[in-house]
């Protein structure tokens, strides 16, 4: 008893500790904020000096937890349900310029004649001249049914065109693409979020595909950085006999220590089932691979998974505001978690967030015996090593030369073969490889900048002084040579130049059917279903 009451007196004591540091660093902080708009010398704007301790404070803790002021609500209601008013269009600054860089097939934007390439030189008549994008951004969205107007320079057009366009609701899908591939029985489901609608989406592709006579699934998760809880709950029990447990979440409050099972009854218990994740693959994501996984449901194939393991909520503040933070870690069937980074204990040195050390990492079991681990994202059962880009094709892309020949591509040619079918021949390769050589980019190769670090050296010990010659003879074979490496790297090339012209007609479904005949991965994954997809999934001999 004794031993009882002094836990008891303990523990009242820590709390009320707590408590007394939380009253005096508000006290503080209150007092600090009031003698700085009072005193300091220049204005301080309350507001945005408010939001800037708010972001930094929030830094501390991790990137998912974060402030959204009355101006951002729209923002935070998107990430959940996937919607908002606008005109369904990708803004960015290109060359000092607010460009339209993807319209959404079916939108306003596309209604109104928009394409891609498209230059906003003014809204609703006044210029948008040093403006950043967001900004537009901002501007281009609003309540459905308002009206705006564009004024914009369509490129190899001499006068500027003036459009009108009237907002809508706008909904990004989740599954904004699912087909039977070649061989007429493997469907694929392309899932690239996990809003409000993520789930139901799903349903109504598999079961069309279903009808389609579909006998193995490929579910593609590759990119999709996850959403809300419920809907990879909902999607795993598609799969799942009904009681099944799916994901275990622990959080520092009562309230999120729940085991969340599958409560309905499944769509498909016995279909093949291949999923595909990515570097890109987080959060919801992992539940999903990972649950699956676990209760040897489907193989996973593709790379390592992000390592997202936490749980948000979004909670209302004063004055219309919102704040989303981290409320709980999440667990999955064989009971590890899969966060890569540990927020709460940083470099001392640099602060800077690091992964879980190896020594930490623990094996568990799936529910054959298999053997999965924690810490690391989702490990695939198949993995698929793809190419680096070449550092030649990040240039393109990130001087946006590739977004050009395109817009001037789209220019010239009225149609083009189907979206599946679409290849430049060798001869519109090579006006590309032209196109390229008339244009200043730069970029360093690892080798490039491995010699750099070497001539340094090289100087600082005093070994450079005599062999000049010799290292420029050395930087002449090695320095990257724009025309040569378009053409070195023309697979990769090629394959980004087309999906990027497909979409100039197709939009983002035509990005998916044109991906889809070459994919390494996908290619992988119907070997899977060829060759040894039950082996790979068959329980583990326990050896007596």
């Amino acid at each position: 008893m004794i031993i009882v009451v002094a836990a008891i007196g303990l523990l009242s004591a820590t709390v009320s500790d707590e408590f007394f540091e939380i009253s005096k660093n508000m006290e503080i902080f209150t007092s600090l904020y009031k003698e700085l708009n009072i005193y300091y010398v220049d204005g301080t704007k309350p507001g945005a000096l408010m939001k800037t301790g708010i972001d930094a404070m929030l830094k501390s803790l991790d990137p998912y937890t974060v402030y959204y002021p009355e101006t951002k609500i729209e923002e935070a209601i998107f990430m959940q349900t996937g919607q908002y008013g606008g005109i369904g269009t990708l803004v960015n600054t290109i060359d000092g310029k607010i460009t339209i860089t993807e319209p959404y097939e079916g939108y306003a934007a596309v209604k109104a004649g928009l394409l891609a390439g498209d230059v906003v030189l003014k809204v609703n008549g006044k210029s948008v001249e040093g403006k950043k994008h967001d900004d537009i951004t901002d501007q281009l969205t609003g309540q459905p049914g308002s009206e705006l107007e564009l004024t914009i320079q369509r490129p190899g057009e001499s006068a500027p065109r003036v459009i009108a366009i009237k907002r809508e609701e706008i909904k990004i899908h989740d599954v904004p693409y699912y087909a039977l591939l070649a061989d007429s029985s493997t469907g694929y489901i392309q899932l690239t979020g996990f809003t409000q609608t993520a789930s139901s989406e799903l349903k109504s592709a598999f079961q069309s595909l279903k009808k389609r006579n579909m006998q193995k699934l490929i579910l593609d998760l590759r990119g999709n950085g996850g959403g809300l809880l419920r809907e990879a709950i909902s999607i795993v029990n598609f799969f799942v006999p009904k009681g099944t447990e799916i994901v275990r979440t622990k959080g520092k409050i009562e309230e999120w220590n729940k085991t969340y099972t599958a409560t309905n009854d499944p769509i498909d218990t016995q279909i093949p089932i291949v999923v595909l994740v990515d570097g890109g693959s987080a959060s919801a994501s992992e539940i999903v691979s990972g649950s699956l996984q676990d209760l040897d449901r489907a193989v996973v194939v593709g790379a390592e998974s992000y390592g997202k393991g936490l749980v948000q909520q979004t909670k209302d503040l004063a004055y219309n505001t919102k704040m989303k933070l981290t409320v709980a870690k999440y667990y999955t069937p064989s009971g590890r978690c899969i966060q890569r980074l540990d927020y709460s204990h940083r470099d001392e040195e640099t602060g800077q967030v690091v992964a879980k050390a190896d020594s930490l990492i623990r094996s568990f079991k799936t529910r054959g015996g298999r053997p999965v681990r924690d810490g690391r994202g989702i490990s695939p059962d198949v993995e698929v090593k793809e190419d680096d880009a070449a550092h030649v094709l990040k240039a393109l892309v990130e001087n946006w030369l590739i977004f050009h020949w395109a817009t001037e591509y789209h220019a010239k040619h009225t149609s083009i073969d189907s979206a599946d079918a679409f290849r430049l021949t060798d001869a519109e390769y090579n006006e590309f490889v032209a196109y390229t050589k008339s244009k200043d980019f730069h970029y360093d190769t690892h080798t490039k900048k491995l010699f750099d670090k070497l001539k340094k050296t090289a100087q600082e010990e005093k070994y450079y002084e005599g062999s000049e010659i010799q290292f420029d003879e050395l930087l002449a074979k090695i320095e990257p040579q724009k025309g040569t490496d378009v053409l070195k790297f023309k697979v990769q090339i090629k394959e980004v130049l087309e999906n990027e012209i497909v979409s100039r007609y197709y939009y983002q479904t035509g990005r998916s059917k044109n991906a889809l005949p070459e994919d390494p991965t996908i290619k992988k994954s119907l070997e899977v279903f060829a060759s040894n997809y039950n082996q790979l999934l068959a329980p583990v001999e326990i050896k007596k």
